[in-house]
């Protein structure tokens, strides 16, 4: 049968599908709370009947937290896994929501009709367009789309504590050709994106230390070492005038964006004026030299997170502190090394350092390389001639400025790339009152799948 018979279905079946979601939606699998252990359970046996229905042999698997479902289909072609989670964030401050959050209904906006309700993008009505797209597949063909392994995730929106240990523990049963992620939104309204690279995240935090204590500054004003004073300087030191990190070896494993890769970003319909306004900003503050999708997808970062010290208390403390402290985070791209990063940085604070001032360092926090997947693949094209064929628009390659741990780890432990793929729109208020999910985003999100599995699972 031909990829039209699957679409022409999709389109009748619209109606029951939106009608499964919804049920799904209604599951207040929120992860992070204890109070809402039994949900997620429920949301996890939920999709293993559903899986069931369609063919799957699915089941729930038990983690130290929530559980996971694992479900396969043996099937001619290369060995695909398809990744969501079911689980959702707290839907904190209620008061902000126009309706329930877990009583879901079909809204009529401006843009036409959304799916309100907690979990509608992220990450449930997601995971669902897959689900519609293999049930499609099946109705017409008598049979699933190649050789399929669904796992979803229950933890993702806390942390994934068990993430990393299921997947050591069940690697020979997970690792595939390639994976499929779903947890990622379009660069632009209509604009089919495939997510190529994630930067990778580096966390430091440091003390500076001066006085053995507090002092007053009417005794020691003048002759005394300032942490705050010190620790300002140094901040300042970490970038040179044109935006660039001024620590030795930082850029070390980081490469320039290929003329084609860049010329998909230049026509990707990426609104510059519009991302600015909408943090309150004209122009963009990073790197010279480099476009603002550049500066947030492709170029590495040093960004201060908090900085404080000494009183912090209503009125006035005549008080020179005995310490100051920085937390700071680092954006990491292409093959930047956290460990390295780190040791750079460390290497250049205390390079800096003035007499009389140690530093002490938080020895508890992580770090993640970047995510950057082979796309020089064939199913990277294949998959973006899909995409354009539905969308009826270029799909473009498209970088993310955030990290997705669970391409990383499919990466470092399973060793597969993944293949990110989101119809979700950057106004869809994830993780925030009144979420929200295109219902065209689910309609052709179903299709875009149908048709992507159409070319790269035989």
């Amino acid at each position: 049968m031909t990829i039209d018979a699957v679409l022409t279905r999709i389109d009748a079946e619209l109606p029951q599908a939106i009608d499964r979601l919804m049920e799904l939606l209604r599951i207040p699998s929120i992860s992070t709370d204890p109070a809402w252990k039994g949900d997620c359970a429920r949301a996890a046996d939920w999709l293993v009947n559903e899986l069931n229905s369609l063919g799957f042999k699915a089941e729930t698997r038990a983690t130290p937290g929530h559980p996971m479902v694992v479900a396969r289909h043996e099937g001619p072609g290369p060995h695909l896994l398809f990744y969501g989670h079911y689980d959702v964030q707290p839907v904190d401050p209620l008061n902000l929501w126009k309706r329930e959050p877990f009583d879901p209904a079909i809204e009529e906006t401006a843009n036409g009709p959304v799916i309100r309700g907690r979990g509608s993008s992220d990450d449930k009505g997601q995971l669902m367009t897959f689900l519609e797209a293999c049930r499609a597949y099946k109705d017409v063909n008598g049979t699933l789309p190649g050789n399929l392994t669904i796992f979803f995730e229950g933890e993702e929106e806390s942390g994934s504590p068990s993430l990393i240990p299921f997947l050591h523990a069940h690697k020979d049963e997970l690792a595939c050709d390639l994976a499929l992620i779903c947890d990622t939104s379009m660069v632009s309204p209509g604009v089919p994106s495939i997510a190529g690279q994630l930067r990778g995240m580096l966390k430091e935090e440091f003390t500076l230390h001066g006085p053995r204590i507090d002092l007053h500054s009417g005794h020691y004003g003048g002759p005394a070492l300032n942490p705050l004073r010190e620790i300002s300087k140094l901040i300042a030191g970490f970038h040179d005038e044109d935006g660039r990190v001024a620590v030795e070896g930082f850029y070390e494993g980081v490469h320039e964006v290929p003329d084609e890769l860049k010329r998909q970003w230049e026509n990707c319909g990426f609104d510059e004026a519009e991302y600015l306004a909408h943090a309150g900003m004209t122009v963009a503050h990073g790197e010279k030299g480099y476009s603002t999708l550049e500066q947030q997808w492709a170029r590495p970062t040093l960004e201060i997170n908090g900085l404080w010290g000494g009183y912090q208390g209503a009125g006035s403390k005549t008080v020179i502190p005995a310490e100051a402290h920085c937390k700071i985070t680092c954006r990491l791209v292409g093959e930047m090394d956290p460990a390295k990063v780190r040791a750079a940085v460390r290497r250049h604070v205390e390079a800096h350092l003035p007499v009389d001032a140690r530093v002490t360092w938080d020895s508890d926090l992580d770090g993640a390389p970047a995510a950057v997947m082979n796309t020089a693949r064939p199913e990277f094209e294949a998959a973006r001639q899909a995409l354009s064929d539905e969308w009826n628009r270029e799909a473009v390659i498209v970088g993310m400025g955030g990290s997705i741990p669970i391409a990383y780890y499919f990466k470092s432990i399973l060793g597969m790339d993944a293949m990110l793929i989101g119809y979700a729109n950057d106004d869809d208020a994830i993780h925030s009152p009144n979420e929200k999910y295109d219902v065209k985003s689910f309609h052709k999100g179903i299709r875009s799948w149908a048709r992507v599995l159409d070319r790269i699972a035989k």
